[in-house]
């Protein structure tokens, strides 16, 4: 069996976001700061940027004075495109001795400045994105186990803060469940995964098997979704993780503001029906019995007084509990899960 990426990172952590100033593109720093929020000293930002992930701003200078370990690039621009300003910033990092940890596509390697300064510190460089070697092409056999796999509207709507919630709150209830990562930052905050958009297409299904391995029968992998089905760009990630994964239920993840896909401006959202109508029937190829159980949506840039209203009509829309998981909790997910699927 294919072992998952795993990674050890130096704590306390630095995240640098530099002149990234959409907050879409910094998901890495602020799931980081969410979920790990003790192991994070700062944030490093260009002057005036605006976006502000909550914690301190720090130089290098002061990272180091206050026993900072790593910095951890926050950000994901489309592209990744990196600019001179950020290599000099990574290398002044790693030349103090900060590991420098890596989640988007490029390799640090490929940066000399970074590679001589690390090399006289002895600093580590850390590239997440890396899919272990040997994976599988997907075989389709039926694994024990249960899965439960978020999948999306569009790209970052809460699929890993779904799934990290979703892993709490069974935990909390006493169920056997587990977190898997399928995404650079997920990897980060979990320790292990595989960054499932750097795998090959032809193995993606299979790398989703290794990550949600058979289990005992009523242990959950929760797995992290990616991208969407209706993403011109990163459907076909989706597709082969819905397949892999053979999950026996699914939540959709929606943002209740989003209006357009991002990085597709002439795209339209789908509506939550829609998308979770498209998942089940691709999911059948590999699960037939898949079912939704829920409906996860973040509500954060809506009116507080709209709210629950809007949670509220779409419950009664689709017959299905919709919660915020990060305002209101999963329970009432949870307890449909429990409903469905009573050993």
């Amino acid at each position: 069996m294919t072992d998952l990426t795993r990674i050890e990172l130096k704590a306390p952590y630095l995240i640098f976001i530099g002149d990234t100033d959409e907050a879409t593109f910094a998901k890495t720093g602020f799931g980081i700061v969410q979920w790990r929020r003790s192991l994070v000293a700062g944030q490093l930002r260009f002057a005036g940027n605006q976006l502000d992930l909550g914690v301190p701003d720090m130089s290098i200078e002061q990272a180091v004075a206050a026993g900072v370990k790593s910095i951890v690039i926050g950000v994901a621009p489309i592209g990744g495109a990196v600019g001179p300003r950020w290599i000099s910033v990574l290398a002044e990092a790693a030349a103090a001795g900060l590991d420098v940890v890596n989640g988007l596509h490029l390799r640090l390697q490929g940066f000399a400045d970074i590679v001589a300064a690390a090399k006289a510190s002895g600093a580590a460089l850390i590239d997440v994105r890396v899919p272990p070697a040997g994976l599988p092409v997907g075989s389709g056999r039926q694994r024990s186990g249960r899965r439960l796999l978020m999948v999306g509207t569009d790209c970052a709507v809460g699929k890993k803060y779904s799934a990290l919630a979703m892993t709490e709150a069974m935990q909390r209830a006493g169920m056997a469940a587990t977190f898997r990562a399928t995404g650079q930052t997920g990897i980060m905050i979990a320790g292990s995964g595989v960054p499932i958009d750097s795998v090959v297409a032809d193995f993606v299904a299979g790398a989703a098997e290794v990550i949600s391995p058979d289990n005992e029968a009523q242990h959950w992998d929760v797995i992290e979704g990616q991208g969407s089905l209706f993403s011109p760009a990163y459907a076909g990630v989706s597709l082969g993780l819905l397949h892999g994964s053979q999950p026996d239920a699914i939540v959709v993840c929606h943002d209740a503001t989003r209006r357009s896909i991002v990085g597709a401006a002439g795209a339209g959202i789908p509506s939550v029906a829609e998308c979770m109508d498209l998942n089940l029937r691709c999911g059948r190829v590999t699960s037939e019995d898949i079912q939704c159980v829920g409906v996860s949506v973040n509500t954060s840039e809506l009116p507080p007084a709209e709210r629950q209203a809007y949670l509220s009509a779409l419950a009664e829309e689709l017959q299905l509990p919709c919660v915020d998981p990060i305002a209101d909790g999963c329970e009432p997910i949870l307890a449909r899960i429990r409903s469905c699927f009573q050993s």
